[in-house]
Parts: C-alpha cells; sequence; structure tokens
C-alpha cells in the first residue's frame, strides 16, 4: 500500500510498547512467581550489537519458568550481559521453594546463600552424558553391553515409572518415588560408584559418570517432593523458541532492545505455555493496558492474566479456564 515503514522505527515501536505497557504485566507476573513451590531455571547466550564491549562477547537470557506440573505458567524472560550468580540470586531474591536446574555451579552456589532454596537436579542432563558417549559408538551392536548403555537402560526405567505417576497428586507421588523409585534410584548411583574407576575420567562414559556422581545430591531431591519434576525439559522446551529466533535474527542491536525482547518473550512464552492465541492475546493487553497507564493500583492486571476467566474467548485456543 505504499507505505514503507523502515525497521529502525518498527524496532522503536516495538520496544516503546514493551517498556511502557508490557512491562507492567512482566512485573507483575515476576511478583506471581514467588507464590509457586517448584520453579525451573535455565539460560542461554545472545549477542548485543552495542554492549559496550567487543564485537562477539557473549551476553545471557536468562529464562524463569513455574515447574511444568502446575496448570497455571508462567515463563519470564531476563537478559543479563553476563552468566553471573548475581543475577539469578536478585531475580530469585524472594523466592523460597525448589528450583529445578542443571548442574551449573552458579545456582547450587546461590542454594548455599539462600534460606529456603533448594536446588533440584535434572536427569535429562545426566542421560545426554550417557547418550553422547553411545553416538560416539558408530556401530550399533557395539553400543548394546558397554557401560553407557546398561546406564541409559537404569536411567530409562526411572523416567518409565515416574511418567507412571503423571496423574496422581503431588502427595501420592512422593509416597510412591519413595517406596518404588528410591530403590532404582540408589541402584543407580550404587551402581555407576563401583564401575567409574573402569573407564578413563576423559571419556564420554567418565564424564557421564562424574556429572551423576557430582550431581547425585540434585538429582536426588525429585524423590523427596511430589511437585518436583525429574528434569529441567520444560525450560528448554520454552527456550527453543528464543532459539529458532536468535538463529534468525542473529544479534539484538542494544542492550534496551535485548530487555524489551526478554519482556516480549516472557509475554508470548507464557501465553503459548497457558494455551492462548498469541497475537490476539498481546492484540488484547496493547488495548487494555494503557487505559490504566495512570493508576496507580495494579490490580486490573488480574483480569489480564493468561488463566483469567475474563479474557475474551478469542484469545483461547481452548476452553481450559472457562468458568463452568
Amino acid at each position: 500500500n505504499d507505505v514503507n515503514l523502515n525497521r529502525q522505527n518498527m524496532a522503536n515501536w516495538t520496544i516503546e510498547c514493551a517498556d511502557r505497557y508490557l512491562a507492567v504485566l512482566y512485573d507483575y507476573l515476576h511478583k506471581l512467581l514467588y507464590q509457586y513451590h517448584v520453579l525451573q531455571a535455565d539460560e542461554t547466550t545472545v549477542e548485543v550489537s552495542k554492549d559496550g564491549r567487543a564485537a562477539g562477547s557473549k551476553s545471557y537470557m536468562w529464562i524463569y519458568r513455574t515447574g511444568k506440573s502446575y496448570e497455571e505458567a508462567i515463563v519470564l524472560y531476563e537478559y543479563q550481559k553476563d552468566r553471573k550468580e548475581d543475577h539469578p540470586e536478585e531475580f530469585l531474591k524472594d523466592f523460597q521453594g525448589v528450583c529445578v536446574t542443571d548442574g551449573y555451579q552458579a545456582y547450587h552456589s546461590l542454594e548455599e546463600k539462600t534460606p529456603g532454596l533448594t536446588i533440584a537436579g535434572c536427569w535429562a542432563h545426566a542421560r545426554r552424558k550417557y547418550a553422547d558417549a553411545q553416538k560416539a559408538i558408530k556401530d550399533e551392536k557395539e553400543r548394546k553391553g558397554t557401560l553407557a548403555y546398561d546406564a541409559l537402560k537404569q536411567i530409562g526405567a526411572i523416567y518409565k515409572l515416574d511418567n507412571d505417576l503423571a496423574e496422581l497428586t503431588p502427595a501420592q507421588r512422593q509416597h510412591r518415588r519413595q517406596l518404588e523409585l528410591k530403590p532404582l534410584v540408589d541402584a543407580y548411583f550404587v551402581w555407576v560408584k563401583k564401575h567409574q574407576s573402569e573407564v578413563l575420567p576423559k571419556s564420554q562414559t567418565g564424564k557421564a559418570f562424574a556429572y551423576s556422581v557430582n550431581q547425585e545430591r540434585y538429582l536426588r531431591v525429585f524423590l523427596e517432593d511430589g511437585e518436583v519434576p525429574l528434569d529441567n525439559n520444560a525450560t528448554e522446551s520454552t527456550l527453543r523458541g528464543f532459539c529458532i529466533g536468535r538463529h534468525n535474527w542473529k544479534l539484538i542491536d542494544t542492550i534496551r532492545g535485548a530487555r524489551s525482547s526478554a519482556i516480549i518473550y516472557s509475554i508470548t512464552e507464557t501465553a503459548k505455555a497457558n494455551d492462548l492465541k498469541v497475537y490476539e492475546y498481546v492484540e488484547y493487553l496493547l488495548t487494555e493496558i494503557p487505559k490504566h497507564e495512570d493508576d496507580t493500583n495494579r490490580d486490573f492486571l488480574e483480569d489480564l492474566l493468561p488463566w483469567s476467566p475474563n479474557l475474551p474467548e478469542q484469545c483461547r485456543k481452548s476452553n481450559k479456564y472457562e468458568v463452568k
């Protein structure tokens, strides 16, 4: 239609929408995040062009989400220039509960200095180490009978049994985990420690053994709490959308743009996690939030939450939150 919009204008409008309107919902969701007993966290790299550092310097998008067992999901991204533990420490400063993460030491250090915070490990990461060892063996017949193969069978049995408990209440799940899963987990760690000396420490299997031994304390946490998932896959799945985007746009121009991107990804991924139509939901937010721009009371945001029964029907993919 002979309307030419340059990239800079569109970027500025997007940043302004995030900062002026969507940020209020982001901050509200951040406070709500603390009300959940189990969270999950991860981080991924991003390059920001104008951040005052050499070209190619790594920045990070940290991601925090509610545990995958909760019907109401919150997904929040936060941009930071580095991977220091200060960032999750600040973001989770008012949180008490369990946070599921990978084996990154920053999370473990955070647990040590944060009363009321427990870090749980990720069994998918433990499994992946053995899968990598198997991939190094080209002949599939040779893979059977290896220590990595045996480890994968044991972890697979743990997963199968835990998946069978998915429909139980947290209390029921915790009881069954203690009764049925704990013996499998105990046997796995006894087996790992027995065979660890049989492989070279720097081999793929040796690294897999070391990971499990070093992470044992954190990998056992799920046994004590029926709300804690076995792995951090839900967070990694949520990160996938950002990683696909990063593959296409390569880098973000400014720090302000990176922070606005974090807000926008948070709102859209939270919408997706709650089975909403992203375009319709964001359009509705940008229609309603400006009406309250001068309000000091943020109670109006309750009606804009992804699980609010007051959302218009066109925002929903399903009627999971319909009031009956």
